[in-house]
């Protein structure tokens, strides 16, 4: 089985998961809130995409290998950093961009 274009589609859902708390005003996407969208609930949107995208890694790894590879805490913290890495575009777009882009 070729597993590449699962990994990419991993990939891209992972890039997806971790900006869109960013650029939404939503919660999850799909509810739509009174009150602007705090900061605190953005991080935990945010989180709660981390664990989503986890378990779909999980569950790629189990079907397509057979197994899930035990990992030590190092492994969940990189992967958490890595997230917030692919995070950044929309945090700066969010606080950055716009801002600069209201005041031209």
């Amino acid at each position: 089985m070729n597993s590449s274009p699962a990994i990419w589609g991993l990939l891209a859902f992972a890039v997806a998961a971790a900006n869109l708390p960013w650029l939404s005003s939503n919660l999850l996407l799909v509810v739509r809130l009174a009150y602007p969208k705090s900061a605190w609930l953005r991080v935990l949107e945010w989180f709660a995409g981390y664990l989503l995208t986890g378990f779909l890694a999980l569950g790629m790894e189990r079907k397509l290998t057979g197994a899930i590879h035990t990992q030590d805490w190092e492994f969940y913290v990189v992967t958490l950093f890595l997230f917030a890495v692919l995070a950044l575009p929309g945090f700066i777009y969010r606080h950055e961009f716009r801002r600069h882009r209201r005041r031209h």
